[in-house]
């Protein structure tokens, strides 16, 4: 009996080590589930070597929101700040950021003890990689940017949003005026193509910034945003086209006209690229839209600039050039049919295999990168965004247009050729029968109107001007001759 009492006695002790260790063990996972959740919020950050002079670098944000992550991202050598990412996925070995809001995403793996994260970052045709660590942040190198404002300003200036009630999206943004109590003109600035900043932030510059000071200290009150989805406003830009654009501007146009400081039949546009695209929707949309400023806008459809750009901007070399043009074309007529997209990919995808891959293939490129190439041209051929873009031209839209209208563009622009759009609206505004319009071809002036010496976009940053004087006096004056 004894005996029997001590082996019942042996096994419950047994048993409840057995318990203590499973317990134990199970407490231990638990807190280290709850350590990595843990230690993955915070500050990571990494950069982007393009090439030996060319660094991008990238701060993300982690925070954990109950049971999901919210991440934000600096980039502050393009002076890009609070990218808001729409969704956060972390697993045990893994991160996934969507930025598809803004055209970009970021996937990597951890390392064991979750000190580094290997991954890249895919923004549109691009793929780089991109290493993230806790290590202090990367120091980004001060430019000198001397036509940037220094506060405190002589004017006025204030945070303000309005809504595009049809998209349901707040638009937040920054309005300027002179100090003097009275009803002033204004400009409202619109953006180029991509997720924009109110500034317009690129290559490290602010044009917008430094084009709202000029004009604000002339006397013509400015209004400008972030585009939606980007910075302060909400939507989501990637699912926009340029005729949504169009809307948040006319939303910005019926805010303006509650306010008491601003002359409501003074109210003009001021689009930059894509931007002076979108002036002429509005103006024929909007009333009394009093007067369209181009600056590097086109006049040609989207069809014949995709093509051009496709030559020109190609970063890699051709045996035969008719036959790429040919390529070219007969995927934006397969991208723009009216049919679903989960047609239109496999169609994009068998003749790109067919025409562009065969090119890189004989440039070296392996087959991996190859695919991953080929993948990226089907998405970026058949966005809501681009297959607008296509049909749309915005001579049709000029030729309506009968507020005065001024087009600049630069001789040294390599995104938007100066002399065959100014032809396009050149020839849309006589037709129209415009009585007030000027087209100006600025000679040795690059896309963002600096001063350059060879027009090409990796030159942008190195320039200390960031919007020449003589350009805006020119927008300026015109205005004020108007207004």
């Amino acid at each position: 009996m004894l005996k029997n009492f001590s082996k019942q006695y042996s096994i419950l002790i047994l048993k409840i080590k057995t318990m203590k260790t499973n317990i134990i063990t199970i407490c231990l996972l638990f807190l280290t589930l709850t350590a990595l959740s843990q230690n993955i919020t915070g500050i990571w950050n990494g950069a982007i070597e393009v090439d030996k002079d060319t660094k991008f670098n990238f701060i993300f944000n982690i925070k954990e929101n109950g049971k999901t992550y919210q991440t934000t991202v600096d980039i502050p050598t393009q002076r890009v700040n609070g990218i808001k990412a729409l969704k956060t996925l972390v697993t045990a070995d893994s991160l996934i950021i969507d930025f598809s809001n803004v055209g970009m995403k970021y996937s990597g793996k951890f390392n064991i003890n979750r000190t580094l994260i290997n991954g890249k970052l895919v923004e549109g045709l691009n793929s780089f990689s991109l290493n993230l660590s806790r290590n202090s942040v990367l120091e980004t190198p001060k430019l000198n940017r001397p036509q940037e404002p220094l506060k405190p300003y002589s004017y006025i200036e204030e945070k303000v949003s309005f809504v595009n009630k049809d998209a349901n999206i707040k638009l937040a943004g920054t309005f300027t005026r002179p100090k003097e109590n009275k009803k002033y003109p204004v400009a409202i600035l619109i953006s180029g193509s991509g997720p924009q900043d109110r500034d317009e932030t690129i290559s490290q510059h602010k044009p917008f910034l430094v084009l709202a000071d000029y004009l604000t200290k002339q006397g013509i009150a400015v209004l400008r945003y972030d585009d939606r989805g980007f910075g302060a406003s909400t939507g989501n830009h990637s699912r926009a086209t340029t005729y949504d654009f169009a809307l948040d501007v006319i939303s910005a146009i019926d805010y303006l006209r509650t306010r008491d400081d601003v002359d409501a039949n003074k109210i003009g546009l001021i689009g930059h690229s894509e931007g002076g695209i979108i002036a002429p929707l509005v103006a024929n949309k909007a009333d009394n839209v009093a007067f369209i400023i181009s600056l590097a806008g086109t006049g040609i459809s989207g069809t014949e600039l995709s093509v051009i750009q496709s030559k020109t901007m190609r970063p890699f070399p051709v045996p035969d050039e008719a036959v790429y043009e040919k390529a070219i074309r007969e995927a934006i007529k397969i991208a723009k049919q009216n049919k679903d997209i989960s047609v239109i990919k496999p169609e994009l995808m068998e003749h790109y295999n067919e025409t562009i891959a065969p090119i890189l293939k004989n440039l070296g490129v392996p087959e991996v990168k190859v695919n991953e190439i080929i993948t990226s041209l089907v998405a970026m051929r058949t966005t809501k965004w681009v297959r607008y873009f296509y049909d749309y031209n915005p001579a049709d839209e000029y030729e309506k247009v009968n507020c005065p209208v001024l087009s600049l563009n630069g001789s040294l622009d390599t995104q938007v050729e100066a002399k065959i759009n100014q032809n396009g609206l050149r020839n849309a505004l006589t037709n129209g029968k415009n009585k007030d319009f000027e087209i100006i071809e600025l000679e040795g002036f690059n896309h963002l109107f600096q001063k350059a010496k060879t027009g090409k976009m990796d030159e942008y940053s190195d320039i200390e001007e960031t919007f020449s004087p003589k350009v805006l006096n020119i927008i300026s004056d015109w205005i004020l001759k108007r207004v």
